[in-house]
């Protein structure tokens, strides 16, 4: 009897030891994984000063939600801030070049001299777009690049960005909006 309270109690004392030194020992667990799939970055959009190019700011944003999951444009409710201004101007379109920030500030002037000249209101609008998302112009280039700008010709329509395009915009809002850089507040003016 006495020897086997004495094997228990030798047991349990051996049993702590290598619970306590197999603890001291361990690798730590591995740390969480980031989290990746983050809410994307809304950013609101003021159009009510950019009279007869409604339907080409629709279609130009309904293009880049379509395109992008990271970053979504959202027409802002009257009386509330915007992050983009969208204004109409007799002169050529040009941007803040970004990406804008939630909270940030980003304009975009769409020029009716380009539509004089024969270019698509649904590109200018898209390619304006994309500079306040932080795309810099691609000049010279394709149609198929969206921001070739007036460089795909008056006949180019292609509203929509390429892959490369949708990646870079995607890289950049990653995340969410912590992981944004700064907009450098440069205009870029899309005249040929």
């Amino acid at each position: 009897m006495l020897h086997s309270r004495w094997f228990k109690t030798a047991g349990a004392a051996a049993a702590l030891t290598l619970a306590t030194a197999t603890a001291a020992y361990a690798t730590p667990a591995p740390a969480p994984a980031p989290d990746h799939t983050a809410a994307a970055v809304t950013l609101r959009y003021d159009d009510s000063r950019a009279a007869g190019w409604e339907a080409a700011i629709a279609a130009g944003v309904a293009n880049w939600n379509a395109s992008v999951s990271n970053v979504r444009l959202v027409e802002a409710t009257p009386g509330t801030r915007a992050e983009i201004q969208i204004i109409a101007t007799s002169g050529w379109p040009q941007a803040t070049l970004g990406p804008v920030r939630p909270g940030g500030t980003a304009r975009v002037e769409l020029g009716s001299q380009a539509v004089a000249q024969g270019h698509d209101k649904t590109r200018i609008a898209a390619h304006e777009l994309g500079h306040s998302l932080g795309l810099p112009d691609t000049k010279p280039g394709p149609c198929s690049q969206l921001m070739s700008g007036s460089t795909g010709g008056t006949t180019c329509k292609n509203a929509t960005p390429n892959a490369t395009e949708r990646t870079r915009v995607q890289s950049l809002y990653a995340g969410g909006f912590t992981f944004l850089v700064p907009a450098d507040g440069r205009v870029l003016v899309d005249a040929p």
